[in-house]
């Protein structure tokens, strides 16, 4: 295991459990080093800090432990053991519930990867060269940690998160099973068809599961419009939860595929539910005022850098003004933000700047934020990246 040194006074952060080393702290490199190799982060004087991955890039090691230790298959099984058992204890195992994050990277202290789990299915997600690396010891350990009957196929899929660049090939692929493939998982005792092979992310927004289950209990009577629908998780817990009618609007023609599968899953062909592929922006522009008393706005990252947090905030307003403008007499919004640029109180602000500019009266109900299956690192506050608000428009 080659070694970096850091220059004085930058181990700091390392001190207090902070899991990414910045380029700009590193004093001496050794050469070469190969993207995604462990290599051992030492102070300036000579104390040992821990091991993780080299990468290329601003942040230059994601730290995989605070010790002198061998990142290796035990090592693995240790860490996903420990997030298993979390989900076990957070009761999100169950027959009517079988899609769960399992590792949320700095979260479950394993940056740079992302695990869901859907009906029987692991779908393995690497944000870094390490873990791509890494991942037979990663598929060694699940099949290790988790029962066979609850992990029939291992799905890899990286290609987006890492592109190709001589040295690493991320291809999509069942690295384990894949002929008893179960594409219909249960959340909260609700279907969904998870296209993990050519949807985006993992398949499916896990981290809105608790959140549609909110917007559930608000449903019952109401006329529901849900912007930037993807697969329709929101329409789908809207009708159980008693909607007089619900509308799922998405530019993508594939998304409101899946949208409309979903709902017929759970619900037939149900008349209450419309479905329209059209720019959200725009939708709501031309939309009549008073229609819907429960708006969902839970659009894609504005800003997926510091450089775009303006824009993305003038866009958050623009959005949220569409909606309070257009909302009927004693509505509520359901407003997110998945930006992790964006924090909690420039979100906020942006839609207080919405509201003011409506000039209506509008109140706080929740304030929301991702599932305990997403946890965040306590030494890692980046990792808080959705934001939302219920919001009642008088």
């Amino acid at each position: 295991m080659q070694t970096i040194v850091l220059k004085p006074k930058k181990e700091d952060s390392l001190l207090r459990f902070h899991p990414w080393v910045f380029s700009g702290a590193i004093a001496h490199n050794p050469d070469p080093l190969t993207e995604g190799e462990v290599i051992r982060v030492v102070s300036a004087k000579g104390d040992v800090l821990g091991v993780g991955h080299y990468q290329l890039g601003s942040i230059a090691v994601r730290m995989l432990s605070f010790r002198d230790e061998a990142i290796d298959a035990e090592f693995y099984r240790r860490r996903i053991s420990a997030a298993y058992t979390m989900r076990i204890h957070l009761g999100l195992i169950r027959p009517d519930n079988n899609s769960f994050r399992l590792i949320h990277g700095e979260g479950d202290n394993l940056p740079g990867l992302i695990i869901d789990m859907y009906a029987g299915t692991a779908v393995v997600q690497a944000h870094s060269v390490g873990m791509h690396r890494d991942r037979e010891m990663i598929v060694d350990a699940l099949r290790r940690v988790i029962p066979e009957d609850n992990l029939r196929n291992i799905f890899y899929k990286s290609e987006t998160t890492l592109p190709f660049n001589g040295d690493v090939d991320p291809e999509n692929e069942y690295l384990y099973g894949g002929t008893d493939v179960d594409y219909v998982s249960v959340e909260n005792g609700l279907n969904f068809h998870i296209d993990w092979l050519r949807g985006q992310k993992t398949g499916f927004f896990v981290d809105q599961r608790e959140n549609r289950r909110l917007l559930e209990s608000y449903s019952f009577g109401r006329n529901v419009l849900n912007m930037f629908c993807y697969t329709g998780g929101f329409s789908v817990y809207a009708l159980r939860g008693g909607a007089s009618k619900v509308v799922s609007v998405d530019s993508s023609s594939k998304a409101m595929m899946l949208t409309d599968e979903n709902v017929r899953l759970n619900f037939g062909e149900d008349p209450r539910h419309e479905s329209f592929t059209e720019d959200a922006f725009k939708f709501l522009k031309e939309m009549p005022d008073g229609v819907y008393d429960l708006i969902v706005l839970d659009p894609p990252a504005f800003a997926k850098h510091r450089g775009a947090i303006n824009n993305a905030l003038q866009g958050y307003k623009k959005l949220n003004a569409s909606a309070i403008e257009k909302i009927a007499s004693g509505g509520i919004l359901f407003t997110f933000s998945c930006s992790q640029a964006i924090s909690r109180e420039q979100f906020r602000l942006a839609v207080f700047s919405a509201a003011a500019l409506s000039r209506r009266k509008v109140s706080i109900l929740h304030q929301l934020t991702q599932p305990a299956d997403h946890p965040i690192n306590i030494y890692h506050p980046e990792g808080e990246y959705l934001k939302g608000l219920v919001l009642y428009v008088e």
